[in-house]
């Protein structure tokens, strides 16, 4: 299944205790790059949020937030983060003298900084902490993949278009070639027997001469090429894994031979249709950049 690299999934589990929301986005991203933002308190599962999410999803800007409250006090227990208290006060303190204000730093200018403060449970068993992220990370994953997925299968219909109407001028150029190629040859014979008008000349030599350099413009080779880039372009689609990078490496091979053919082919038909295949390209390269 083809998937985007952007999309977005929720979940969120209430009961009378607790309250847990996850919100997992992504955007275009060359690697796997995987964010998580959970409450302080709560840091030490940042990691395994992070190891779950990186064995879903192999590439992206992801971002994971993960929100927790508690409705019940139990063992609830609220820390002072010393440094930060200290930091906030140093601060104040720098204002007061740069400024050269003449009130007093009070209690209640400190605690006005609520993120001084840190509420944990008392002695919590994070085994179970992590338990309830993970009833509510998995059904915020699975909802996330089905955008991903949904996304992707609108971009594979566009690339298919996409490759249809670039084959669709192939044929058009497989078609005027036989032509393009006889004048090619006229053209050459003509002149070469006039800048040879007054020497004798061997007609089967001049014949096997004009062949060899009316063969220069044949692309073919190019054609078939091109042809089966996209019968792999096909294949590839098909797959059931990340494509993004083996689709990437892909249209720069199809770029390459559809610029030979534009640089060998000796024909205005064929010049103006291999432009209409360079501008199906950039649109298809722009769609590729968004799978996965």
């Amino acid at each position: 299944m083809i998937k985007s690299m952007t999309g977005y999934g929720r979940c969120e589990k209430i009961d009378e205790n607790k309250k847990i929301v996850i919100d997992i986005k992504s955007v275009n991203h060359r690697y796997s790059d995987i964010s998580v933002k959970v409450p302080r308190a709560y840091g030490y599962t940042e990691d395994k949020i992070r190891d779950y999410v990186a064995s879903k999803v192999s590439r992206g800007k992801i971002d994971v937030f993960v929100y927790i409250e508690f409705y019940t006090s139990g063992d609830k227990v609220v820390i002072l983060d010393k440094a930060l208290c200290k930091n906030y006060y140093d601060v104040l303190k720098e204002i007061k003298e740069e400024c050269s204000i003449q009130d007093n730093i009070r209690l209640c200018d400190i605690s006005s900084f609520r993120d001084i403060f840190v509420t944990k449970q008392e002695d919590e068993d994070k085994d179970q902490v992590w338990q309830m992220i993970l009833e509510c990370l998995e059904p915020a994953m699975e909802d996330f993949i089905s955008a991903r997925e949904r996304e992707g299968s609108r971009m594979a219909a566009d690339v298919r278009e996409h490759a249809r109407i670039i084959l669709e001028d192939v044929k058009i150029i497989e078609e005027i070639m036989p032509q393009a190629e006889k004048e090619y040859a006229q053209k050459l014979r003509q002149r070469m027997t006039e800048l040879l008008g007054e020497f004798n000349i061997d007609e089967s030599r001049l014949l096997t001469e004009v062949a060899i350099m009316a063969d220069r413009i044949c692309v073919s080779e190019e054609l078939v090429r091109l042809k089966s880039h996209f019968t792999e372009l096909e294949n590839i689609l098909s797959l059931d894994e990340p494509i993004g990078r083996k689709l990437d490496f892909l249209i720069q091979e199809i770029n390459r031979e559809t610029n030979t053919i534009g640089s060998k082919a000796n024909d205005f038909g064929v010049a103006k249709t291999v432009v209409n295949i360079k501008a199906e390209i950039e649109k298809l390269r722009e769609q590729i950049q968004n799978i996965e």
